[in-house]
C-alpha cells in the first residue's frame, strides 16, 4: 500500500493482503486507536457468524452502515478523489470517451461525493450529469441530478431508460458484498463457504450450492484456495446493462482474471488512511477485487483494457516532455504542465493505478 497523505491510503491493485499471514499486533494497534466500539450496523452479526455477503452488506449499506456515515475520501484514495490533478485528468478521459461515443449524458455509479462530477463540471461540454450514492448529494454540488442508491448491488429505481448516456461505475462493483469461499480441507477438490462473527472471526460454513458453486468451479483454478464469489457482481452489472438503451457502460476497478487470480483471496478493509483486518463492524470500508473475466461473460459488445494503456490513448502519455520554454515565458502553465505530467504519472504506472481494469460495454449505437 502507498499512503497518499497523511490520512488517506491509495487502495492498490496489486497490494492482496495474505489472509494466512499472523497480523494479530496490526490489529491490536487498530483496536486501540482506530475501531472505536463497532457500531451499530454491527448488531445485525453480533448475535453469531453469518455468511460474509450477508455481513458486508449490513456493515457498508445497513441504516447505521460505514458508507451511510462516512465519505470515502476520509478513509482512501482514488483516481477521483484523493490525488492532486489525478481526478480532472479522469475527468478528461470520460469526457473524450462520452464524445467518441456521442453521449450527451454522464451518469455515475458510486459517485461518493460527487468529486469527479464537479470535474466533469468544470470542463467544457453540455453533459448532463447524474450522481448515484447512498447518500444524498452535497451542499452545493452542481449535477443535474442526483439519485440515492439503496446500497451494494441495488440500483434506484430511477435509474432507466437511458440513452445516449456513458454510465462510470468508477470503484463500485469492488464494494458490491459477495460470498467468501476456501478449499474444504477434508476434500481439496470442494469448497465451503466461510462465516464471520461482528469482530471478524471467520469460521466454516456449509459448502456452497447452486449458482454460486457453478460460479467457483467454472473461474476458480485449482490453485486458488480461496476466494471471492463474482456471482452478484454479474448480477450488478447485468441490471445495470439492461438499464441503457443507448450508449456505453464503463466499469473501472482493480481486479484479476483466470490467469492472475490471487490464491488466498482478496477482501480486505480501510479505515482512516490505513489497510485493515476486515470486520463487518460497520468501522471500516470492506472491498475485493472484481473478477473481470467472468463479467465479461454478461457484457455482450465489450472491450477489456487498463487504465495505463487507455488514459495515454485518451489525455497523452506522461513521457511527453514538457516544453522547457514555458519556465521563462509562462511560468504558471509551466508549472501546471509538469504537474499535470505528474498526476498523468501516476495514473498510469504499471503496479499501481495503472493496472486497474476498464472494462468498456457499448450498447447498440456504435461509435464513430
Amino acid at each position: 500500500m502507498r499512503p497518499t497523505s497523511s490520512s488517506s491510503t491509495l487502495r492498490h491493485p496489486s497490494a492482496v493482503r495474505d489472509p494466512t499471514q499472523d497480523q494479530s499486533a496490526a490489529d491490536a494497534e487498530d483496536g486501540a486507536d482506530a475501531a472505536g466500539t463497532p457500531g451499530a450496523a454491527g448488531n445485525a452479526v453480533a448475535a453469531g457468524a453469518l455468511p460474509w455477503e450477508l455481513a458486508w452488506q449490513a456493515a457498508l449499506y445497513g441504516p447505521d452502515g460505514f458508507y451511510r456515515h462516512h465519505a470515502p475520501a476520509e478513509h482512501f484514495a482514488t483516481s477521483a478523489q484523493g490525488l492532486p490533478g489525478a481526478g480532472g485528468i479522469l475527468a478528461e478521459a470520460v469526457l473524450a470517451l462520452a464524445r467518441r461515443y456521442q453521449c450527451r449524458h454522464v451518469v455515475e455509479v458510486g459517485a461518493g461525493r460527487g468529486e469527479l462530477l464537479s470535474q466533469l463540471r468544470s470542463l467544457p461540454s453540455h453533459l448532463h450529469l447524474t450522481g448515484v450514492d447512498v447518500v444524498p448529494a452535497p451542499p452545493g454540488l452542481q449535477v443535474d441530478r442526483w439519485l440515492v442508491s439503496p446500497g451494494g448491488a441495488h440500483l434506484p429505481d430511477g435509474l432507466d431508460d437511458l440513452h445516449d448516456t456513458l454510465v462510470l461505475a468508477h470503484e463500485w462493483l469492488d464494494v458490491v458484498p459477495c460470498p467468501v469461499v476456501d478449499r474444504a480441507k477434508e476434500d481439496p477438490a470442494g469448497w465451503r463457504s466461510v462465516l464471520v462473527t461482528v469482530d471478524g472471526q471467520e469460521q466454516p460454513g456449509p459448502p456452497p450450492a447452486g449458482p454460486d458453486l457453478e460460479w467457483a468451479q467454472r473461474w476458480l483454478r485449482p490453485e486458488v484456495e480461496r476466494a471471492e464469489i463474482g456471482l452478484p457482481r454479474d448480477r450488478a452489472l447485468a441490471d445495470l446493462l439492461s438499464r441503457v438503451r443507448s450508449g456505453l457502460v464503463v466499469v473501472v476497478d482493480y481486479g484479476h482474471t483466470a490467469a492472475d487470480r490471487p490464491r488466498h483471496g482478496t477482501l480486505t478493509g480501510y479505515r482512516q488512511g490505513r489497510e485493515v483486518t476486515p470486520a463487518p463492524d460497520g468501522t471500516c470500508d470492506l472491498t475485493a477485487h472484481v473478477a473481470f473475466d467472468s463479467l465479461t461473460q454478461v457484457t455482450g459488445r465489450w472491450h477489456l483494457t487498463t487504465q495505463g494503456e487507455l488514459l495515454r490513448e485518451l489525455v497523452g502519455d506522461p513521457k511527453d516532455p514538457v516544453p522547457h520554454h514555458l519556465a521563462s515565458t509562462d511560468p504558471q502553465a509551466y508549472l501546471a504542465a509538469v504537474a499535470r505530467r505528474a498526476a498523468l504519472t501516476t495514473l498510469t504506472a504499471p503496479g499501481g493505478l495503472g493496472d486497474f481494469r476498464w472494462l468498456l460495454a457499448p450498447r447498440r449505437r456504435p461509435p464513430h
